[in-house]
């Protein structure tokens, strides 16, 4: 199984780890630790390099935090904050994904060699699927997003998650290869904490490989996510787990991804995914 991209066909026969880079200074994660502000992007550079060397297969960098209630960021701010890391990312040879929804900042990383367009809308913004259709092989990641970031989680899904977001996701790629985009080029991600309870969210986890059957690979996004926090406490009366807690049931959810047919697992803590995933490997 190949995941076509703009530089590299990504073998996902054996499951792949991309690791994330947040040029943010807000991310619910990792906010403000590598990225400091315009101009100080050393940080964010040592990052990318530091999470190769931890086994990242690819890296998704992305300007704007998508957190519950994160207000949008300017386009030419986002811009200020992805390209830097975009021009130096593209010099350390594994593909490169760009977390965005903005059509101008698709055309503008795809024109400096990026791989993959990541998009929390699915390209339902006017002018992001044209953009994709017109680059001759990136690579694509249709996630689904009930509601928007600002307002996703005041009112969550109802009813059988699975199947709505299922007819979501083969409607959009349908949509897309209707406009000329090769299969190969498509992965899917089921969104999960956008819109969705925690019930909901490991809902799609425990019937992942329903999505299977549409014929696509599936990238899974759990890593520090509120969700794992919600299920992780030792007893009742404990407090959600901060982020900083959170390795352990994230490393726990990737491998579980992973063996119910994820292909792709984005995650920010590599060194400790990969290890996991070497461990699953060896007794499968």
């Amino acid at each position: 199984m190949i995941w076509q991209t703009s530089r590299f066909q990504i073998d996902v026969s054996q499951p792949r780890v991309m690791g994330i880079v947040n040029v943010t200074p807000d991310s619910f994660s990792d906010g403000g630790k590598h990225f400091t502000g315009r101009g100080g992007f050393s940080g964010v550079f040592a990052h990318c390099e530091q999470l190769i060397r931890d086994g990242a297969d690819m890296l998704d960098i992305g300007g704007e935090s998508t957190r519950p209630g994160a207000p949008p960021v300017p386009l030419q701010e986002e811009l200020a904050r992805v390209l830097p890391v975009v021009r130096h990312a593209a010099t350390l040879g594994v593909p490169l994904s760009v977390d965005t929804y903005k059509p101008e900042v698709m055309q503008a990383v795809l024109d400096l060699g990026v791989d993959i367009i990541n998009d929390i809308w699915a390209l339902r913004q006017p002018g992001a699927r044209q953009v994709v259709a017109g680059h001759p092989s990136c690579g694509v990641c249709l996630m689904h997003m009930h509601r928007e970031p600002q307002t996703m989680q005041m009112a969550p899904m109802e009813g059988d998650v699975v199947l709505q977001v299922l007819l979501f996701l083969v409607g959009a790629a349908g949509d897309l290869q209707a406009a000329g985009v090769d299969k190969a080029r498509i992965v899917l991600d089921v969104g999960v904490g956008f819109g969705k309870t925690v019930a909901q969210n490991f809902s799609l986890l425990a019937r992942q490989r329903e999505f299977l059957a549409a014929g696509y690979p599936l990238l899974a996004g759990w890593s520090r996510k509120s969700s794992l926090a919600a299920v992780s406490s030792t007893s009742p009366a404990d407090a959600p787990l901060a982020i900083e807690d959170r390795l352990v049931p994230s490393v726990a959810a990737a491998v579980l991804a992973v063996e119910r047919g994820a292909r792709v697992v984005r995650v920010h803590d590599v060194r400790e995914t990969v290890q996991a995933l070497k461990v699953w490997a060896a007794a499968s």
